[in-house]
């Protein structure tokens, strides 16, 4: 068992590593972006809308053999040498994170926010003034958006073994060790990762209810 520990406890750092980076870059540039779209009209909207929706359902696999082709030494970003690496693996996971964190926030913004930037308006709020309104009425959808982010990156298995390599101590996540261990038959060490995955997604779900809580006593 202390061997077992002692193996999986690097594959949960850089699995947190890798997904919190990724969720962190996507929502940051996700939700700016998302509040800039959902807050005007013009020509375009919808075609980025629809684009947006396009990428939220590609293929994990898909994502990753775009990468890899950049990062290979063929390719675009080929001389950088970050193919399989921790930086390969961010990169593939904010590329899947950022369409759905953006669309989703564009979604909310048009429902709710719109109303906001009008009332902000009405009393003399500066832009800046109104998007700190904006983004702190919005605060509980924002948190389940990234929290949704957050699952669809830590969860993530196709895309990353294509960049990362699945190599052991260096870039290898816990949902490459579970479907390593599994095809080994190594299901103590696939099911004790599987679970300490599962507890990871519900600490991560009661913090946002923990949020979203204190946000609903304020009112």
């Amino acid at each position: 068992m202390l061997m077992l520990i002692k193996e999986i406890l690097p594959v949960i750092g850089m699995s947190l590593m890798v997904s919190m980076s990724s969720t962190v870059i996507a929502a940051v540039s996700g939700i700016t972006i998302g509040i800039l779209v959902g807050l005007r009209d013009f020509k375009t909207k919808k075609l980025i809308v629809r684009l947006l929706e396009t990428l939220m359902s590609t293929p994990p696999v898909l994502m990753g053999l775009l990468v890899y082709l950049i990062l290979s030494r063929k390719g675009i970003l080929g001389s950088l040498e970050l193919l399989f690496s921790p930086t390969a693996m961010i990169i593939a996971q904010t590329l899947l994170v950022f369409p759905i964190i953006t669309g989703l926030t564009i979604s909310s913004t048009e429902k709710q926010g719109r109303e906001i930037k009008k009332n902000c308006e009405v009393l003399g709020a500066s832009q800046t003034k109104a998007a700190l309104t904006i983004i702190g009425e919005m605060k509980g959808q924002l948190l389940t958006i990234i929290a949704t982010g957050f699952g669809r990156a830590i969860s993530e298995v196709g895309a990353v073994m294509m960049v990362g390599g699945n190599i052991k101590d260096h870039t290898r996540v816990m949902t490459t060790y579970i479907a390593l261990e599994t095809g080994k038959g190594n299901f103590e060490g696939a099911i004790t990762i599987g679970v300490i995955l599962l507890a990871i997604s519900l600490i991560i779900n009661i913090i946002l209810h923990k949020f979203q809580g204190s946000e609903t006593n304020e009112y």
